[in-house]
């Protein structure tokens, strides 16, 4: 629980906060935009209190989503809403799942809806309350790690639903050495009816994103939106190879999606193949 003693000066006055907990993963400003931000300290806060019904629910699936429960209400508020509002529809199928684990730093993580068996992306933590909303969706068939950095409850999963999981190669750990499906090399490899995994070596080396239907791109930490528009990567956060990041997101070109999915940032979307591609190569000529 968000501890009151601890709340940040910066936050606004009012019902909620952002306590010194906080690990800035970002997932309260992408779920709330506006209400929350980043300050300079590597921190979230509340920028303004919600105002109104829509915004009150935003803020409370911000606190759900949280994966460290920085985020805390200085009155009693009902949070069976806000509860039940994961995993959220995004759109085509595809869902945001919230409740963010701390053990992958707070990564987003996907539920995909499809007749082939449902694919959750990446590991949320396992709550009681989504393990029955996945199930009310017809349960996880497989589970793709895009990797080792966000593989957080992934056994708790496998338990549950007795899922596939999927990883690299180069990134099973001693945490992961038991996972159904070993994906090896740099080629795509194709996992389903609209399903591929692609290796996009850098951030780790054995980072891989999942292409969905020819539209979504699942990135991991290899690629996200920007806040400011377009798209973005960040050198300083890659843990394997900088140069080998750059190559995977070249090749990035010959893939046809208009969708980008994060693990860590922004979520963004692009009128058609040829848009998402442009703000690619405009990414590539920015990067060092």
């Amino acid at each position: 629980m968000a501890r009151p003693a601890l709340r940040l000066a910066d936050n606004a006055p009012g019902t909620y906060y952002v306590d010194a907990s906080c690990i800035d993963c970002g997932v309260c400003r992408e779920v709330a935009p506006g209400l929350f931000a980043a300050s300079p300290a590597g921190r979230s806060f509340v920028a303004r209190q919600p105002a109104g019904p829509a915004e009150e629910r935003r803020a409370r699936m911000a606190l759900v989503a949280c994966p460290t429960a920085s985020i805390g209400a200085s009155e009693r508020v009902p949070m069976g809403e806000a509860v039940a509002a994961f995993p959220e529809p995004l759109g085509g199928g595809v869902y945001f799942c919230g409740f963010a684990s701390a053990r992958s730093y707070g990564a987003q993580s996907y539920l995909v809806v499809r007749p082939g068996g449902n694919v959750l992306v990446d590991s949320p933590r396992a709550a009681g309350p989504l393990f029955r909303a996945l199930e009310r969706l017809g349960g996880v068939a497989t589970m793709f790690l895009t990797h080792r950095d966000d593989v957080a409850d992934h056994e708790a999963f496998r338990r549950r639903f007795g899922c596939e999981r999927v990883l690299h190669e180069r990134d099973v750990t001693a945490a992961t050495r038991g996972v159904e499906r070993v994906v090896r090399g740099d080629d795509p490899v194709a996992l389903g009816e609209g399903l591929e995994a692609v290796p996009v070596p850098g951030h780790t080396a054995g980072s891989m994103a999942l292409l969905y239907d020819g539209r979504a791109l699942f990135s991991g930490d290899h690629l996200a939106g920007s806040p400011r528009g377009g798209l973005e990567a960040w050198p300083d956060l890659c843990w394997h190879s900088w140069p080998a990041q750059r190559r995977s997101l070249a090749r990035l070109l010959a893939l046809p999606f208009s969708w980008v999915l994060p693990g860590h940032g922004a979520r963004a979307r692009a009128p058609s193949v040829a848009a998402m591609h442009g703000a690619l190569r405009a990414l590539l000529r920015r990067l060092p």
